[in-house]
This record gives structure tokens, sequence and C-alpha cells, in this order.
């Protein structure tokens, strides 16, 4: 009897520290779920309301949306060329001007950013913020569109590419973003934020009465859902 009770013990300890092992990872799991969407939803409820949203009718109508918010998984969007859906012919756009390229710098004060490289011609949004091509150029008449790419904002950096515009749904109207370029130095103010489909080419367009400056990345921070939206004005 006392060789079955010990036995009996035994087993019962196992299958003791067996629960304690399911219940410790399951609590690691629901923490590491909760630090990568309470940012988003946080993000929804605290700032998506307050900004804008802007609906292109022609592009909602289009037939080869992705009904992924997250994103295709399978595409890099570190790549500039690919942050269009597949029925946008960006053959026209999309120029390569590595021959001529060239950079200029960057800051956020309100942010932490300073001097971070924009570059013309290139494509890969891990080694720099990117100005799309054919917009104005710092200082001119026109549309400046720089591209940044942004993931959760518990991993931003103004160091690091990748991350570097996560926490651009923090600017207010008023902010100041302050461009370097051809020895020249352009203070732009934030005048509106809004949000846009993939597909709402629109934020793109010229217009040729004002000194515009637009920053781009994705909207929720670390989703592919939709496209936020700065725009500034040269300050005179």
């Amino acid at each position: 009897m006392t060789y079955i009770y010990l036995k009996k013990e035994k087993k019962s300890k196992l299958v003791q520290q067996k629960k304690i092992a399911r219940i410790f990872f399951l609590f690691i799991g629901l923490a590491f779920l909760g630090f990568a969407l309470f940012p988003v939803i946080s993000f929804q409820f605290t700032y998506s309301t307050q900004l804008k949203q802007i609906i292109d009718p022609l592009s909602a109508k289009s037939p080869n949306q992705s009904s992924n918010i997250l994103g295709d998984i399978t595409t890099d969007y570190t790549q500039l060329s690919n942050w269009f859906v597949d029925d946008y012919d960006d053959s026209d756009q999309l120029v390569n001007t590595s021959n001529n390229q060239s950079t200029y710098y960057l800051t956020i004060p309100s942010l932490n950013i300073k001097d971070a490289v924009v570059t013309l011609g290139s494509m890969d949004l891990k080694k720099s913020l990117i100005q799309y091509p054919q917009t104005a150029l710092p200082g001119q008449l026109g549309n400046t569109v720089v591209f940044g790419h942004s993931v959760l904002p518990q991993f931003f950096s103004p160091k690091n590419y990748l991350t570097i515009f996560s926490t651009l749904y923090k600017l207010k109207q008023g902010d100041e973003i302050i461009l370097e370029y051809d020895r020249s130095t352009y203070k732009y103010v934030v005048e509106e934020m809004f949000e846009v489909k993939p597909t709402n080419l629109s934020v793109l367009e010229q217009r040729f009465d004002e000194k515009l400056l637009t920053l781009i990345t994705c909207s929720p921070p670390g989703t592919y859902l939709r496209r936020l939206i700065i725009k500034a004005k040269l300050s005179l």
C-alpha cells in the first residue's frame, strides 16, 4: 500500500506541474497578443475617430481590392512599388531615377525625428524615407509627397526607417515639419490629417498654386488597412 500511495503522489505532482505549465504558456500567449493588439485598438478609439475618412468613389469600386485588412502578408511593403493595389498600373508613375538619385533631410521636432534621410529615386523604405517620383521638390510650387514605413508604436525609433513613421498619428495642427534641401531650410506647418483607402491616389495629385508637403504611412500602425495622410503648408 505504501508503494501505491507514493506512485499516486508522484503522478499527481506531474499532472499539477503540467497544468501550471499550460496556464503559464496561455498567460504568455495572451500577454503577447495584448501587446500587439492594444496599440491598434487604442489607436482606433483614441485617434482614428478624430481623423476624417476620405472616400474615393472610383477606387472604392475596384474589383481587385484585397479584403484582408492587414494586407497581403506575402507582399513586401518595405518596397514603395508595392503600396498600391494590383489593378493600378504604376509604370508611368514609378520611374526609376537611381542614376540621378539625391537626398535631403526631414525633421519633426514634436516626434523627436531629426535629420531623417529622404531619398529621391529609390523604392526601399528600409533604408530611408522616400519622396514619391514626379512630385514637387521641397520649396517648390506643388505637392512634395514623402512616404515612410511604420510598425506597432511601441517599436518606434527615430533612427530606424522601418519604424520611423510609427507615431506620425500623434502630430497636431500647427506642428512643424522641416525639410533641408539644396542648402536651404523649408518649414512646413501641419494643417490637416486624414485617412484614405490604399486605392485612393488623389493624395499624390499636384496643384501648383501652393507649396505643400504630404507625409504618408500605413494606418493603424502595424497594419495595412488604410493610409494616414499628413498635409502641411510651407510657412512664410
